[in-house]
């Protein structure tokens, strides 16, 4: 998917502006896909990626958008719809962390990160799916993690919701199959984004040791991935997941 293949196409990629959103956007983006990015609140990386977006000569605009609302995603919709078009290639990013052990973990934090992460995930998909069916051409690509195949302490709701978004991929995509949609999922290792940056030394020396590659991973190699899901290559891929995590989830 290094270049265009001569059609209009219109990605959202929620929690587009910055990490590993910002570079999935830039990815599609490079080849040749206009791009809407949707963020619950405008960060300071907003007005940049929707420069650098413009400046590959595509299309971007920023909407703001709670991705947990449905009158927000709905509304949402229309927005996108309005200005830029119909959505082919729906990037269910966003997502929160909120860590703690079970047993000191409230119910608060447990229905936040599955009311954004999985809630939202849903809600977008449910959303921007009429349009593709309509057309008879889509591609959802969900942002799980590798939490997600192998569990972690202290992220027993991160852990709970990324694994819902892999159930959720694999029945969609038998839903959609027919209508010429695929739905997958990547599911990102360790990233060196800002929320890696703060691990100390010792944290990050022995979660290296559980990474056959031995490093973390950077976000265009997630953007790599979600790129060629997306494209008219993968169009014989439905209902899969991808672990772009160095390995990590191989034991």
């Amino acid at each position: 998917m290094s270049e265009p293949d001569g059609r209009n196409r219109l990605a959202l990629v929620t929690g587009g502006c910055r990490g590993i959103g910002r570079a999935i956007s830039l990815r599609l983006a490079r080849a040749g896909i206009d791009v809407a990015l949707a963020d619950v609140a405008p960060p300071p990386s907003e007005h940049d990626t929707v420069r650098d977006v413009r400046a590959l000569g595509r299309k971007c605009a920023y909407f703001p958008c709670d991705v947990s609302k449905v009158e927000q995603v709905e509304a949402l919709a229309t927005r996108v719809t309005e200005e830029m078009g119909t959505v082919q290639i729906l990037v269910n990013n966003a997502g929160i962390t909120r860590d703690q052990l079970l047993i000191r973990m409230s119910p608060d934090d447990w229905d936040a990160v599955l009311s954004v992460n999985l809630r939202g995930t849903f809600l977008c998909t449910k959303t921007f799916a009429r349009g593709m069916m309509r057309e008879r051409w889509g591609r959802i690509v969900n942002v799980s993690s590798v939490i997600g195949l192998i569990g972690n302490k202290g992220q027993a709701n991160y852990s709970a919701s990324k694994a819902g978004i892999i159930g959720l991929t694999k029945s969609v995509a038998k839903e959609l199959a027919e209508r010429g949609i695929t739905v997958n999922a990547v599911a990102p290792g360790f990233i060196d984004t800002p929320m890696t940056a703060g691990l100390s030394e010792s944290v990050r020396a022995a979660l290296l040791e559980r990474i056959p590659i031995a490093s973390l991973g950077q976000p265009e190699d997630v953007a790599h991935a979600v790129a060629f899901l997306a494209s008219e290559e993968a169009r014989y891929v439905t209902g899969q997941v991808l672990a772009v995590d160095g390995g990590m989830s191989m034991s």
